[in-house]
């Protein structure tokens, strides 16, 4: 069994029988019902955790006169990801900005919490990259039927080309769910080495040298969740784009 972290321990130990409860009603039988909560749910509500937080002192600190350096970071990693969504959508982005800065700011805290001593990356449990990439799945494909209608979104799967129809919607519906297991192999296997790496170097050389690894993770981080953000624009980009 894997050892639970003192985060882990605390919510199961206050939490394992509402939670044990819901799992119930919905049919889920979790492998240990005296601790239900992983280590990967624990260090994800966490992180929600923080980030609401955050945004909660950023709201109440907005200031177009003496903005503070959170907000500056906030309008920055805004700024950023609005001009990335710009050059790839287009000019009508604006409303897909706050889902894809949520997203990004949420893969960089998941990968970024392993850093410190007593917690883990979610990031590097399968689970939570495949539910990450469901949730950037569901909203590229509903947006796309929101801008072009269900029936003209679908048409696309058809490609250009009315004779090649059939053999291109197979392909197309393949690949479009494809991009759910792209999205999730991508993240995890890169985060899980990151912490492999830095586990075996910290067992083997406690002092010194893992630092150097531990800066290599921090910039895999960061590379990997503006890697997850730019591949949401692109699919968004291909679902709205108006020659569909």
């Amino acid at each position: 069994m894997v050892e639970q972290l003192p985060l882990t321990h605390l919510l199961n130990k206050a939490l394992a029988g509402p939670v044990n409860a819901v799992l119930n009603a919905v049919h889920v039988k979790p492998e240990n019902t005296q601790a239900p909560i992983s280590n990967a749910v624990a260090m994800e509500v966490l992180i929600v955790l923080i980030m609401l937080l955050l945004f909660v002192i950023v709201r109440s600190r907005l200031s177009a006169e003496n903005p503070g350096g959170l907000q500056h970071v906030f309008e920055g990693l805004h700024g950023f990801i609005q001009d990335q969504s710009k050059e790839i959508i287009g000019h009508h982005s604006e409303p897909y900005t706050p889902f894809l800065v949520a997203l990004f700011a949420f893969v960089l805290l998941c990968n970024l919490i392993g850093v410190v001593p007593g917690f883990e990356s979610p990031t590097a449990t399968p689970a939570v990259p495949l539910g990450l990439a469901i949730c950037a799945f569901l909203y590229y494909n509903l947006k796309g039927v929101q801008k072009q209608g269900p029936i003209r979104y679908a048409a696309h799967f058809a490609g250009p080309l009315p004779a090649l129809a059939p053999l291109m919607v197979p392909i197309e519906i393949v690949s479009n769910f494809a991009r759910v297991m792209s999205l999730t192999i991508r993240l995890f296997a890169n985060m899980f080495a990151g912490d492999m790496v830095t586990l075996v170097f910290f067992s083997l050389i406690p002092l010194g040298v893992p630092v150097v690894f531990l800066a290599l993770h921090i910039g895999v981080s960061l590379l990997q969740a503006y890697i997850f953000a730019l591949l949401t624009m692109v699919y968004i980009s291909g679902a709205v784009a108006e020659e569909h």
